[in-house]
């Protein structure tokens, strides 16, 4: 007699997939050299392939291994101009269980090899991931490093080690917050910024505070851990999502320093806020969902309100010379020299030169910047007291520092505006003149406070630079 197999869904997994399963998203099973080595290959060589089709797919080029093992090689020899946007938000979503994988591996390779677990979270530092993932995969393994004790579903041959229990629940705990936290954070940033063209409170307040706080309170919740050590995690799970962005080429350096003072000092925050709910209360993790999950109807209320106020920088040169000699000067200020100043060599947007097309209001004038040119319709010519202007077309106002050539931050084209702009010069005692540059411009970054401070040096800069010119000529210098 015949009996009938049972159906697929009722059958027992193969012991070999869940071996590889639990082996790659579990974080008890001992990682011998050789297992981290031959897998740690086989998903590069995968990760490299889903990449590179997913780039040839989209642009039609081709990354060489070596350019896609090297961020800088690959900068300058592999561009990819025309790749929109969603290409690098998707590539940067597939690389998340890479990137567990290579976490959860790498601290237990560590622990096998009778180093700190800690020690494994070197994967996580670009360009050092490579020489650490050498190094964990050539120790050998250390045998009292483990508790022989069976921990997955199934019976492998041979012993069964695992972590000690206390370092295992830390260790998970700790992934878990990264990873929550992590994703939460470049969730938002896809949202506010790239979906909704935002730079808000809600992305530079709330979401790095939830971050923080989601982290601390997935670290402490199954035990208390020390407060360093919850604010270390909350403050990795910031400096990932950061280094995220830059590796995909979605945000610069410089403006991801800039913005660190913010976002690290509120994930502290949120850090011990979260500990405290995880050790003092009952509260449930469902809670704590909740809390993500309304994010994005806070980021998307925000757009629905804000404006943008009008800032005005003023900045003042005195010259040895009358208003009539600094007024050429000012229409047509010719090659300016090379910066000297060390901020305009991190990429801000510096002045090279101005030329006037005609005379008079209606006039053109074009000033060259290292970016590119303003274009500044005349609408005041009171000669020689007075020169106004609107500002038509403007370039980006910085160059980012990034291992990509393209560089695609949203905030890099338009975040500021320079509206309109002025020169006034006033007659003083002794045929001297006072010189007075206004720029007026808008600022679509918050907390506006914050970043003003930033904006408004940077125009500082720039206008000192041209006002110090101007005097240079003026004065017969």
């Amino acid at each position: 007699m015949e009996t009938s197999s049972p159906p697929p869904s009722s059958r027992p997994t193969p012991r070999g997939a869940r071996a590889v399963f639990w082996l790659w998203f579990g974080l008890r099973d001992p990682v011998g050299r050789r297992v981290y080595l031959v897998t740690g290959a086989c998903l590069m060589a995968l990760k490299y392939a889903l990449d590179g089709l997913l780039v040839y797919a989209t642009t039609r080029e081709i990354w060489s291994p070596a350019a896609y093992l090297s961020p800088v090689f690959q900068l300058r020899s592999q561009t990819v101009p025309d790749a929109p946007t969603w290409m690098f938000i998707a590539m940067a979503v597939m690389t998340l269980p890479f990137m567990w994988i290579g976490v959860s591996m790498s601290v237990r390779r560590a622990a096998t090899a009778g180093l700190s677990p800690w020690a494994g979270l070197v994967f996580l530092v670009p360009v050092l991931n490579y020489l650490g993932m050498l190094v964990l995969a050539a120790l050998p393994d250390r045998g009292d490093a483990w508790h022989p004790e069976p921990t997955t579903p199934y019976r492998a041959p041979g012993p069964q080690k695992r972590l000690p229990l206390q370092i295992e629940g830390m260790l998970r705990s700790a992934l878990l917050g990264v990873v929550a936290a992590v994703g939460a954070g470049l969730a938002m940033a896809g949202l506010s910024v790239y979906a909704l063209g935002l730079y808000g409170l809600s992305l530079f307040f709330v979401t790095p505070f939830v971050m923080g706080a989601v982290s601390a309170f997935l670290l402490n919740r199954p035990a208390e851990q020390t407060l360093g050590k919850t604010v270390s995690v909350a403050c990795v799970s910031v400096l990932i999502a950061g280094g995220a962005l830059m590796l995909f080429a979605l945000e610069g350096l410089v403006c991801l320093l800039m913005a660190a003072p913010i976002a690290l000092t509120v994930s502290v925050i949120g850090a011990v806020i979260g500990r405290a709910i995880a050790i003092q209360t009952r509260t449930p993790s469902q809670h704590v969902a909740a809390c993500v999950l309304a994010l994005p109807g806070l980021v998307g209320a925000e757009a629905a309100v804000v404006a943008p106020p009008l800032h005005e920088v003023v900045s003042v040169v005195e010259v040895d010379a009358a208003p009539e000699k600094v007024w050429a000067n000012v229409v047509d200020f010719g090659e300016l020299e090379p910066p000297a100043e060390w901020f305009f060599h991190t990429g801000i947007a510096y002045p090279v030169r101005a030329r006037l097309e005609g005379r008079g209001v209606g006039a053109v004038r074009y000033c060259e910047f290292s970016t590119g040119p303003f274009v500044e319709p005349i609408t005041v010519w009171d000669e020689p007291r007075k020169l106004a202007f609107d500002v038509a077309k403007q370039p980006h106002a910085m160059r980012e520092w990034s291992p990509f050539k393209y560089v695609h931050a949203p905030h890099l084209d338009g975040s500021l505006r320079s509206k309109r702009g002025e020169f006034r010069l006033i007659e003083l005692p002794g045929g001297r003149t006072r010189l007075e540059g206004h720029t007026w411009y808008e600022l679509e970054m918050y907390p506006n406070v914050y970043w003003k401070i930033w904006s408004d040096a940077a125009i500082h800069a720039i206008h000192e630079r041209v006002l110090r010119h101007v005097k240079k000529r003026s004065e017969g210098g």
